[in-house]
């Protein structure tokens, strides 16, 4: 069974950073796409940031420049780094990832969010 657990979210003044982290464990053969994902209260889900397998990476519009998404490969885990944070980057953060596991071949999954805060 595949599992992401995210961690790293917090509160924290405006202009300040935090860094989240989502490992993905269990029978897994490979990862293609990753993505983070926040929904503020009142607001839908939408997507921040996507890194493909190649690395390859897409924003959008309100966090470039800010925010940097990477991946480990090795171990299975994305990151999130978010500078020059603002009070309306406050949401709950998800992680979600398209990854081939043993026995039930490609599949969508998604991690339990992090709750992240700017406020001073």
């Amino acid at each position: 069974q595949v599992q992401l657990v995210e961690s790293g979210g917090g509160l924290v003044q405006p202009g300040g950073s935090l860094r989240l982290s989502c490992a993905a464990s269990g029978s897994i053969f490979s990862i293609g796409d990753m993505r983070w994902y926040r929904q503020a209260p009142g607001k839908e889900r939408e997507v921040v940031a996507l890194i493909s397998s190649g690395d390859n990476t897409d924003y959008a519009d309100s966090v470039k420049g800010r925010f940097t998404i990477s991946r480990d490969n090795a171990k299975n885990t994305v990151y999130l780094q978010m500078n020059s944070l603002k009070p309306e980057d406050t949401a709950v953060y998800y992680c979600n990832a398209v990854i081939r596991a043993e026995f039930t071949g490609w599949g969508n999954y998604w991690g339990q969010g992090t709750q992240v805060t700017v406020s001073s």
